[in-house]
């Protein structure tokens, strides 16, 4: 037998359990994609039982409660003005609870994050148990402690930062320390040397390379922490969401206010989005985004 018909052989053998691979992954891609048809008709079925009035049957009226709101503020337009005047005090109260809750959330999120990278830890036997920390705090829904905190502590707007404050401190703690694992640790090392403590290593050697970084995911997570703020409102945590709430309670006759605040949260979105995004390519790009 020549070499030739040898690589034949070995080309036709490596070609075979290169197609017998694809069709095992076909088949479990098939496999996969029929469980999650199942289940996604099944949960819809489910759903759908469970749903007063039958999804089927609602969907026709999808645009009602809309169409009343836009109707009932067209009519009201002249009352628009004074509306927004009053409702922007607990607009700026949300504000002030996503913005209190980041810059929490930031503070601890950083610090859990040096003590969960490897490399970087303080304390390196406890590099595991800091990780599932910050799992389990961005794990627990927001809404979720801010009903137990309102059961403690009564409604308001410190329940609120309080709960939004622990989940930002998973979330944030998690993308700093992959961060952190993008740094170098020449400047560690050459701190270290000279007798540098771990809080000087970190502030010197560290911080100046994460810190653009650092601030684009705060200023990103902030964006996230007004939405938050807003829709804990309707659990009696204070702010605009609040207001939301008891206008779209009382129904016809105050969904004017209800369009009024839905105009305020609209704006404000926008607005910290776009310049939170023109921060953000500022402090990782240099440069203003188009």
């Amino acid at each position: 037998m020549t070499d030739a018909t040898l690589h034949a052989d070995r080309t036709r053998e490596i070609y075979g359990e290169y197609a017998a691979h694809v069709r095992r992954k076909r088949m479990w891609n098939g496999v996969m994609l029929a469980l999650f048809i199942v289940l996604l008709v099944s949960g819809f079925v489910t759903a759908d039982a469970r749903n007063a009035g039958g999804f089927w049957d609602g969907l026709a009226h999808v645009f009602d409660f809309p169409s009343d709101v836009l109707g009932e503020a067209w009519e009201k337009a002249n009352l628009l003005p004074q509306h927004l005047v009053a409702y922007f005090p607990s607009l700026i109260e949300t504000i002030n609870i996503a913005a209190a809750a980041t810059l929490i959330g930031a503070i601890a999120g950083t610090l859990l994050s040096l003590l969960s990278t490897p490399g970087l830890a303080r304390w390196p036997a406890l590099v595991s148990f800091f990780r599932r920390l910050m799992d389990i705090l961005r794990a627990l829904p927001e809404i979720v402690v801010a009903l137990v905190l309102i059961y403690v502590l009564g409604g308001g707007p410190v329940a609120a930062m309080i709960a939004i404050a622990l989940h930002t401190t998973g979330a944030i703690g998690k993308l700093f320390s992959e961060v952190n694992e993008n740094a170098s640790l020449k400047p560690v090392e050459g701190l270290a040397s000279v007798g540098a403590s771990w809080s000087q290593k970190m502030m010197l050697g560290i911080f100046p390379q994460v810190a653009p970084n650092y601030l684009s995911y705060a200023l990103l997570r902030f964006e996230v922490n007004i939405r938050a703020s807003a829709i804990l409102g309707f659990v009696g945590a204070g702010g605009i969401g609040y207001d939301l709430k008891n206008a779209m309670s009382w129904g016809q006759g105050r969904f004017d206010e209800a369009a009024a605040i839905f105009i305020l949260l609209f704006c404000t979105i926008v607005l910290v989005d776009q310049l939170s995004s023109v921060l953000r390519n500022r402090l990782t790009h240099g440069k203003v985004s188009s």
